[in-house]
């Protein structure tokens, strides 16, 4: 019997333009807000201004336990009631993460999965409008942050309920300054996004809708994003591509792909997208030597929602020349050194990702993945 959850944003708004509705969003759920911004809050400075009683914090990179901490410092600081996240994914999990720790108190590794207690966030977060500036996460419609931790060299998320933001606010031209590797890594990763829930073993039909329309859209417009990068309906083909795939992953499962970028990203330092764009020929050619008729199936019609061509080959060939087109290296390239690949591949076997692969995989196969996708 088919079974499911969902849960998501409290209100969606995409579209062309929609940045202009910010203000009228954060003042319907606070009058203080904080906003989370990436390492040149300057980018923003009208959309910011529009925003009485605002506060600043700059989020450079991906944000670590040490960031996350300053930024819920920063947050009670400035009496906030309301947290804005405008930046991209790294910046939407760390304003998500901020509100949560602003109002439960405690250090991130009191509720961090895997390094830390794990404890529930028991209090509800402060709300949060997220509006992404790259597309690729889905983070403006998940329910967990990530956050870096140097010491253990490794990313971890905290989780919540309550940290589904109360607005995504997604207007596709605030990806058009994006740098083309961040359109190639973020649009490359939402695809993965729209993959994997649609192969995995707990595929459900509302969320195979969200995979398909996501696919097809990326299969659209990912290539003229990257090369006509002002083209607003490539634009919006892409924007909504990352939006379907965090609906897609927040109420289904990831896979291998995932599974081994939260070690890889800890360990280099890369951009998430760069290692799972790097990694997702390997991993599915691994998971159609031993899938059932129904993922290798289901990998078929990725072939044909991206080519026309119902194959599974047509769906690795045009990941590879895509990848080829729009640069996106190797994990050689990203760092990954031969003794990097054997604990990597150990800690990647007991991710949760892991477990939502078609196929089981050994801590052998996951090695014999990264040695491929060098």
């Amino acid at each position: 019997m088919t079974s499911f959850t969902f849960a998501t944003a409290g209100r969606i708004a995409f579209g062309a333009g929609r940045r202009t509705e910010l203000a009228a969003a954060v003042a319907e759920l606070g009058s203080r807000p904080l906003v989370c911004t990436g390492s040149d809050p300057s980018r923003h400075a009208e959309l910011i201004s529009s925003l009485p009683a605002a506060a600043t914090f700059a989020v450079r990179g991906e944000p670590t336990l040490d960031v996350v901490r300053a930024g819920a410092s920063a947050a009670r600081a400035h009496g906030a009631d309301v947290v804005v996240g405008l930046g991209g994914g790294a910046v939407l999990d760390a304003a998500k993460i901020v509100a949560a720790l602003a109002t439960n108190g405690g250090d991130p590794l009191d509720y961090a999965e895997v390094i830390g207690e794990g404890r529930p966030l028991s209090v509800r977060s402060l709300p949060v409008v997220a509006v992404p500036t790259t597309a690729g996460t889905g983070s403006e419609v998940t329910a967990n942050g990530v956050v870096t931790s140097p010491e253990h060299k490794v990313k971890v998320s905290l989780r919540s309920a309550s940290m589904l933001p109360a607005v995504a606010l997604v207007d596709p031209e605030l990806t058009i300054a994006c740098p083309p590797s961040v359109t190639a890594h973020a649009g490359l990763d939402a695809l993965v996004q729209c993959i994997e829930p649609f192969v995995s073993p707990f595929a459900n039909p509302l969320v195979d809708g969200f995979c398909r329309e996501g696919i097809r859209r990326a299969a659209s417009g990912l290539r003229r994003a990257y090369t006509h990068p002002d083209d607003v309906e490539a634009r919006s083909d892409v924007s909504l591509c990352a939006l379907l795939s965090g609906l897609a992953l927040a109420n289904g499962k990831l896979g291998a792909a995932h599974g081994l970028a939260g070690p890889l990203g800890g360990y280099l330092g890369a951009p998430h997208g760069a290692i799972t764009a790097a990694v997702m020929v390997a991993v599915s050619e691994h998971n159609l030597t031993g899938a059932g008729a129904v993922a290798v199936a289901r990998y078929a019609e990725v072939g044909e929602r991206l080519t026309g061509r119902r194959d599974p080959r047509a769906f690795l060939d045009w990941w590879a020349e895509t990848a080829s087109q729009l640069g996106v290296p190797g994990l050689a390239a990203l760092g990954l050194d031969a003794d990097g690949i054997e604990p990597l591949a150990e800690a990647a076997s007991k991710a949760s990702s892991t477990k939502g692969n078609p196929v089981p995989m050994t801590t052998a196969d996951l090695a014999g993945v990264l040695r491929r996708s060098l």
